[in-house]
């Protein structure tokens, strides 16, 4: 297989980081409910007009149930204030006759009372205010009475209502009716009371039987409140809170709605019963005036948006159910898949329609055709790695060889210096199969892992440069950095190079000599290679390592071709050499060996 470093080949098939709104709103079930919605959008307006419209038809029926029974329920009450009005009208034109015969007047107004047992009083009260022609028979003197102030000085048809009747001496409503004489002077006034009693049991007779808590209320042209089935008391907090009484007279019959003073809203309903005189005012609370049932309370807006909500979950779920899983599972076996994941999942899709079980069986049949044709990439790759690693046995073989022919020229050499040549040379050719070795043993054929070469060469090195009498401590540090082998044979020649320029001038004033090696990374494409060694302080005056030796000039090539530069350092202890070079790109090594290999 192809090995890369992960910093120098990012996925390309990897897509740009998204933020969480972005992905959130790229995803596909945002954009299916999106688009539901504002199909469905429609439906909601259409079903807020008609709950709306619902709702008005409800109020419509509502104030003409409220108009009805306010009709229906002082119809009786109307009738009698009715008849008493028009006998006190009809009354203030009969009396002239017997005005001044006080007995025949009483006689009069008794049989009136008689003839309707309603009425609590029958009287003429002239304009000195002593009533002295009554059903009752005696006399009284209204003066210090402010309903009779307010009669007297009204020279017309007057409706009042008297809480304690001086007469009767309970709660009376009456209507009263001016007498004029010939010459059209002011004779006085004809009254007739009604208890309230006797107003609330004709109320309670013919109201409607209903279930809303209707409150009726009288009153005449000034806003005077003249009786209320609810109870003069709580009559008050029953009106509405922003119109006076005065100022619904006139009106036509009319309903509305307005909070009332007590706080509550309710819906309002004005009857006239007598021309510009008296009025009726029918209520009852807005809760119960607009019922539809036990949901009356509840937003018009609400039952459609419900609907609305519950359509786009319904939808929403098929959708999720029919493609959106689906399309999900499938997408996560493929990402899967593509991050390298070889091991293809068994989801069924035979619940899914036709078109995506389509879809996964050619996903399928295209991961089986990409499984095939990796496992015959692997067995190409692996059977060409083994063919390039017994090259390199085979010249490591070569190499061994020929060092074997050099040591046997070594020993039948006269000279010491012809035997000293021979013998460095034969440590280069041993050092080459040493580094040959080592690209037979490592991994990977457009890459080699330096922590896997260098240290064996490091060994090869100090075993043959060391014996029993000359014993040397080698400290190696290796960093994992993949090497193309362009930059791996000469950067493992300058190792075994500058390692045996260590063991040959290594030496220690008080212990064993050592060396230490290290490779590390410095930068994210950038490495450096150190090699150290002790020395004595006797050999501070041997020559620079970079003289005109065989071994300096060697080291200068091997270092130009990593394509770094030699630094050289000698302290009173220590002597070092170093080189940074540039990490060449594993895509070059890559391209090449695909050439190779097509």
């Amino acid at each position: 297989m192809i090995a890369q470093d992960p910093a120098q080949a990012p996925n390309e098939l990897t897509p740009p980081a998204e933020t969480g709104r972005g992905r959130w709103f790229d995803g596909l079930g945002t954009r299916l409910a999106i688009l539901l919605a504002i199909a469905l959008m429609p439906l909601l307006v259409i079903s807020v007009l008609q709950s709306m419209s619902v709702l008005r038809e409800a109020q419509a029926r509502s104030e003409a149930a409220l108009m009805g029974d306010t009709l229906r329920a002082v119809a009786g009450e109307t009738r009698l204030i009715q008849q008493a009005q028009s006998a006190a009208g009809v009354i203030a034109n009969m009396i002239l006759p017997f005005v001044g015969d006080l007995e025949t007047c009483n006689l009069e107004m008794a049989a009136l009372a008689r003839q309707n047992p309603e009425y609590s009083l029958v009287a003429f009260v002239p304009p000195d205010g002593i009533m002295r022609c009554s059903n009752t028979g005696r006399d009284y003197d209204f003066n210090a009475d402010p309903t009779y102030r307010k009669i007297a000085d009204t020279v017309e048809p007057v409706f009042f209502v008297n809480r304690t009747a001086p007469v009767s001496g309970t709660s009376v409503m009456g209507v009263s009716h001016p007498v004029i004489g010939p010459d059209g002077e002011y004779l006085g006034f004809v009254a007739i009371s009604i208890p309230h009693m006797t107003l609330a049991l004709i109320e309670d007779s013919s109201a409607p039987e209903v279930e809303r808590p209707l409150v009726i209320m009288t009153f005449d042209r000034d806003g005077n409140i003249l009786t209320s089935s609810g109870g003069l008391d709580a009559a008050a907090g029953q009106l509405p809170e922003n119109r006076a009484l005065a100022a619904l007279v006139g009106a036509d019959s009319v309903t509305f709605k307005a909070r009332s003073v007590e706080g509550p809203e309710r819906l309002y309903s004005i009857v006239e019963l007598a021309p510009n005189e008296l009025y009726a005012l029918g209520s009852w609370p807005v809760t119960a005036a607009a019922s539809l049932g036990p949901f009356a309370d509840i937003s018009p807006l609400l039952f459609p948006t419900l609907m609305w909500a519950g359509s786009l979950f319904v939808a929403y779920f098929a959708m999720e159910r029919l493609v959106i899983g689906n399309i999900r599972r499938l997408a996560r076996d493929m990402s899967g898949f593509a991050s390298g994941n070889r091991i293809v999942s068994a989801a069924s899709f035979s619940h899914a329609p036709r078109e995506l079980r389509e879809l996964t069986d050619s996903y399928a049949r295209m991961t089986e055709t990409i499984l095939h044709d990796e496992a015959e990439l692997e067995d190409m790759v692996h059977h060409k790695e083994v063919l390039l690693r017994e090259v390199h046995h085979r010249v490591k073989n070569n190499l061994q060889l020929i060092a074997s022919i050099i040591n046997m020229q070594i020993r039948q050499a006269r000279s010491p210096e012809s035997k000293a040549l021979m013998k460095g040379l034969q440590d280069r050719v041993i050092s080459l199969a040493t580094i040959h070795r080592g690209l037979y043993q490592t991994t990977g054929l457009t890459d080699i892992l330096a922590s896997e070469l260098l240290p064996d060469i490091v060994r090869q090195i100090t075993r043959l440069g060391t014996g029993p009498g000359n014993r040397i401590a080698v400290d190696c540090e290796i960093a994992p950095i993949h090497l193309t082998p362009d930059q791996a044979v000469p950067l493992a020649l300058f190792l075994t190079e500058a390692m045996t320029n260590a063991l040959k001038y290594g030496a220690s004033a008080d212990d064993a000599p050592r060396i230490s090696v290290s490779l590390r990374r410095v930068e994210e494409n950038r490495a450096e290679i150190i090699i150290r060694n002790t020395i004595a302080p006797a050999s501070a005056t041997r020559p620079e390592i970079d003289g005109t030796g065989l071994g300096s000039q060697l080291i200068n090539a091997f270092v130009q071709q990593v394509g770094g530069k030699l630094v050289s350092e000698q302290t009173d202890t220590h002597y070092t050499v170093s080189t940074q070079f540039d990490l060449r790109p594993l895509a070059e090594s890559e391209a090449r060996h695909q050439e190779q290999v097509s």
